[in-house]
């Protein structure tokens, strides 16, 4: 972890700062004091006495055994700085070109939803006249293959940003019931797709949400934090289905959602063509 000195302010709230940073720069959900203090620089008693403050405020909480993690007082402030965005009226508008922009694929926006185990959740889509019935998965099934990040590009383009103890706590699960015949079921298959998406930018789907179906999916960032996805879907069965000029589609609608100070999809003027 990066040691960064006081820009202005007390040389206690930076330490306050470096202390709740560590919390996510440290693989794990619970540290020790020890393991904070050697994270962040400073020494055991100071580091104590801040935790000690976060779970009087409830900011932290204190597990057995000398152990720490965020308490729901740092979720309260996660959600907070999340509660306008993006604005869905200009994120729609987002989806509905790509939609136009992929000759009528199915647009989605997935944002990532860590409550209940890492997943996905669909925030908004551009389908035109589909009820999605055309997908062919059960509408039970459905629910469960579309939260999973195991299965689909949309999924993938998430998980391969996350945090190794989280991309672990995925893999231990199963490939839901109902994915498509070209879910990674292995997971050394699965691991060096995410590479390639860290790599490449972009997930590629050959019928992994379902038989028939094929698409790509681009990651959504926000200040390097992964936030959620961008996917296209298009029937077919290998992904020449999916055009180059679709990839590059989606590329740009994924750009159009990382935040920016007077644009896109954060703020209430519709971005232009894209």
């Amino acid at each position: 972890m990066s040691k960064r000195g006081t820009l202005g302010g007390s040389a206690h709230a930076d330490r306050v700062y470096r202390v709740l940073r560590a919390f996510t720069e440290v693989e794990g959900q619970m540290h020790g004091p020890g393991e904070l203090a050697e994270a962040t620089g400073l020494d055991d008693s100071t580091v104590h006495r801040i935790l000690q403050s976060g779970v009087y405020d409830g900011i932290l909480a204190r597990e057995g055994h000398g152990l720490y993690r965020l308490g729901a007082g740092a979720a309260r402030l996660g959600l907070k700085s999340l509660a306008h965005a993006p604005n869905s009226r200009v994120a729609h508008a987002v989806l509905e070109d790509l939609h136009t922009a992929t000759d009528g694929g199915l647009a989605f926006l997935f944002a990532l939803a860590p409550f209940g185990g890492a997943g996905k959740q669909c925030l908004d889509m551009a389908v035109g006249s589909s009820d999605l019935s055309e997908i062919g998965i059960p509408h039970r099934a459905l629910l469960e293959v579309c939260r999973s990040l195991r299965t689909g590009a949309a999924g993938r383009a998430i998980l391969a940003f996350l945090p190794k103890v989280i991309q672990d706590g995925v893999l231990a699960e199963p490939v839901p019931d109902g994915a498509g015949p070209g879910a990674f079921r292995d997971d050394a298959r699965l691991l060096a797709s995410l590479e390639s998406v860290r790599k490449d930018g972009i997930a590629l789907d050959v019928e992994e949400w379902a038989e028939g179906w094929v698409g790509c999916a681009a990651p959504v960032r926000w200040d390097g934090l992964i936030m959620g996805s961008v996917a296209v879907l298009k029937p077919g069965h290998d992904i020449s289905a999916c055009s180059v000029s679709a990839v590059r589609a989606v590329r740009r609608a994924a750009e159009c959602f990382t935040p920016a100070d007077d644009h896109g999809p954060w703020s209430e003027e519709a971005p232009g063509s894209y």
